[in-house]
């Protein structure tokens, strides 16, 4: 009796363990589909400047997204010092760190200790170290070789992504950056986490400190548009109101100059995406690569050359660059393109071994890629994956990692979880409150597409009862989302089913709305601004030069009916002009397009609890 009831208990732990793996990995597939799904946002996004310019009565509004202005416009390079000292005030009210060049430990230390009270540093000393920064990249080569004989070991750490948390737990559990204590970042210091600018103040001041000895790669991150679209951008306006734009100015010119890959004892190769089977590190080490600016992240190329042989090798350089800031590794042999991400390509153990075979390589470190426990091994244990965000997507959702590396090059792991409030959740509330997230984000993206939807649903309803077979249903979402989920186990989280074992397809819809205090939308318009949100925040903040906030009414008018003429939209022009004008609050003639755009989000009208 006792073995039985032991048994029985046992199996009970383990039928209830499956069962919350098995919520956590759809929680985290949901998450990783989406996440995808924007980034090909990105190239669709890409391709309508392109056609915006084309077709933009000013062009001259839009020309410098391709063409920055030069750090010179901002700042004298050779005075950034002294010009800022003489032109920025720091007040005595100000009680953070106050920094002198050259750095110390003691100012590392000092920043460090401001940002765990949440104290900001002054707009006077950011600018200044964004320049220093700039000096002491601009010597460094493409590809920086590093060797393990001048220190035990080196440390490799993956995406930080604004959290700083996860970046002060990995200096309180390995130390600081010294002459022994060796580091390299592999980029996407930024986006998403609320800390970015501090990461980039802490790094940069460390690199300063010790150039020799902590090394940073360029990431996907590291670019103009992506910070528009993932936050960067508006954290730095948000800090630093009345220096905003010189500051991310300076940061664009920054990361053109930040190197593209490491190579450890000519035998360990650190890049932030991975390969591709035209990778050339010859060609990578000798191209101008502050040239290669922005809108890497999907291959456009737009240059004012006339002379065709120059733009063809830009071109090259682009898609040279592309490849190893964007690309994934798949277990399957070859190079395809990677379509999930809308950039760069998935690369297979064939891959990899034709380049390890070219230069002598043992070993690839690559980042950009969550995985829930903080790193992965690939193609044989050739391939690395090191992610240092923790908690990722949500609290509890994923470990972060870095890597140790020895003399004999054998990769010792260490995870770590920052803690908030996870500790006093146990495993199911963990799983529910991750599982809860994710299916908030599914919904909105349903509700997003519920025209298309509704449309493909009434392709399998041919009698017109409402309801499908729960077959049709995951045929119906898959083919308008194309997020590759698995939409059956999914089924009761989403929708309704009659007794008869049939969908009711528009419950999937019920819980859900367009928050639209503006009368004068119609349902179809609503629906399209909500869908299309992100993108237009990022169009409209390209337009909007000066960061204020606002543009014209002719320049939203115009820019919204470029855009649904790029994507082959039908919406109504009076529609639309009777929408601009009813938005101008003030009647000044322009409109706070950010504002305005957060009004159509999906609002949640009933929160299913995660069981």
């Amino acid at each position: 009796t006792v073995i039985r009831a032991a048994i029985l208990i046992q199996n009970w732990y383990r039928f209830t363990m499956a069962r919350l793996e098995m919520r956590r990995r759809y929680s985290l597939s949901i998450f990783q589909s989406i996440e995808y799904a924007d980034e090909q946002d990105q190239l669709q996004l890409s391709n309508f400047f392109t056609f915006m310019l084309d077709h933009c009565t000013h062009p001259d509004s839009v020309s410098h997204i391709f063409t920055s202005p030069s750090v010179s416009q901002v700042v004298d390079e050779g005075l950034c010092l002294t010009e800022f000292e003489k032109k920025i005030d720091v007040p005595d009210s100000y009680y953070g760190p106050r920094l002198s060049f050259p750095l110390t430990v003691e100012d590392a230390n000092a920043l460090l200790h401001a940002f765990r009270n949440e104290q900001l540093l002054h707009a006077r000393y950011v600018l200044q170290l964004l320049c220093e920064t700039r000096k002491v990249l601009k010597e460094m080569p493409n590809i920086t070789h590093l060797s393990t004989s001048y220190s035990k070991e080196i440390t490799v750490c993956g995406d930080l992504h604004g959290n700083l948390d996860d970046l002060l737990l990995i200096f309180y559990k390995n130390g600081l950056p010294s002459e022994q204590n060796r580091y390299v970042f592999n980029g996407d210091f930024v986006d998403r986490g609320k800390n970015s600018m501090e990461i980039l103040i802490i790094l940069f001041a460390f690199l300063l400190i010790y150039p020799n000895d902590l090394h940073l790669n360029r990431g996907n991150h590291e670019d103009y548009i992506m910070n528009l679209r993932y936050g960067f951008t508006k954290e730095v306006s948000k800090k630093y109101k009345d220096h905003g734009k010189q500051i991310l100015c300076l940061l664009r010119d920054v990361f053109s100059w930040l190197p593209l890959a490491t190579i450890i004892d000519s035998k360990v190769l650190i890049l932030h995406g991975g390969i591709s089977d035209t990778t050339d590190l010859d060609f990578l080490n000798a191209l101008e690569r502050n040239k290669v600016r922005d809108h890497i992240h999907v291959g456009v190329v737009l240059f004012s050359s006339k002379n065709l042989a120059v733009e063809m090798l830009r071109s090259i350089c682009c898609l040279q660059i592309l490849d190893i800031l964007w690309s994934d590794p798949r277990s399957q042999n070859g190079c395809t393109p990677n379509k999930c991400r809308g950039g760069g390509c998935y690369f297979g153990p064939d891959v990899t071994a034709k380049l390890f075979e070219k230069y002598n390589l043992k070993m690839l470190i690559r980042s950009h890629e969550f995985k829930p426990e903080g790193y992965e091994i690939s193609h044989g244990g050739k391939v690395i994956t090191i992610f240092s965000a923790s908690n990722y997507y949500e609290e509890g959702s994923n470990r972060g990692a870095y890597i140790k590396l020895n003399p004999e090059l054998i990769p010792r792991f260490v995870q770590y979880r920052v803690s908030k409030y996870t500790r006093r959740q146990n495993l199911r509330e963990r799983v529910g409150t991750i599982e809860s997230s994710a299916l908030q984000s599914l919904r909105e993206k349903i509700y997003a597409h519920r025209s298309e939807l509704t449309s493909a649903f009434a392709q399998y309803d041919l009698n017109g009862t409402g309801k499908i077979s729960v077959n049709d249903w995951a045929a119906a979402m898959e083919s308008v989302l194309q997020l590759e989920l698995p939409w059956r186990m999914l089924r009761s989280q989403l929708v309704q089913m009659n007794p008869d074992g049939e969908v009711d397809f528009m419950s999937c819809f019920y819980d859900l709305k367009i928050g639209q205090p503006i009368k004068e939308v119609q349902p179809a318009l609503a629906e399209t601004l909500c869908r299309y949100r992100k993108d237009l925040e990022i169009i409209f903040n390209v337009i909007d030069k000066d960061h204020s906030g606002l543009i014209s009414l002719e320049e939203f008018s115009q820019t919204w009916k470029l855009f649904t003429s790029h994507l082959g939209m039908d919406v109504c022009d009076e529609s639309v002009d009777k929408l601009v004008l009813s938005i101008d609050y003030n009647k000044d003639g322009h409109i706070d397009f950010n504002e305005f755009l957060e009004a159509f989000h999906v609002v949640h009208r009933l929160e299913k609890k995660a069981n």
